[in-house]
């Protein structure tokens, strides 16, 4: 099945409150990725763990400067953080992620938080026409 990146992004959330409300905060960022990535295979989506994002400077590769956590059917970025905090840059990283990837829609999930939709940002790379973010 094709997904759009709206749906894409309503599976991953779903995905991640069963996975909050199962084991809650506090755990690493690894444990919650490796059990976001069995979930959404289980879910019949495509999932690439630690998806490289090489850096270019003036045309030429310098080699994989980040990854990202997760990639969802080429389409949506996920970061997952477990963190005390989500911090300004983290949005901002993931931004600079998508327009590198060239993808149009990133989610920051933060599982350390109290309330899990607290944790959420939704990042949007570039918009089409009509579409509101």
């Amino acid at each position: 099945m094709i997904y759009s990146e709206n749906q894409i992004s309503k599976i991953v959330l779903d995905t991640a409150f069963e996975v909050y409300f199962e084991l809650g905060p506090g755990l690493l960022e690894s444990i919650y990725e490796a059990i976001m990535a069995k979930e959404l295979r289980n879910k019949g989506l495509q999932v690439q763990s630690q998806v490289p994002i090489p850096v270019f400077w003036k045309g030429q590769e310098i080699g994989i400067g980040y990854r990202g956590d997760l990639l969802i059917n080429e389409k949506v970025l996920i970061e997952l953080k477990s963190v005390e905090k989500s911090l300004p840059v983290h949005p901002k990283q993931l931004k600079t992620y998508l327009k590198i990837l060239d993808l149009r829609l990133g989610l920051l999930i933060n599982f350390n938080e109290a309330k899990l939709v607290d944790g959420i940002i939704r990042v949007v790379n570039r918009l089409e026409d009509g579409e509101i973010n």
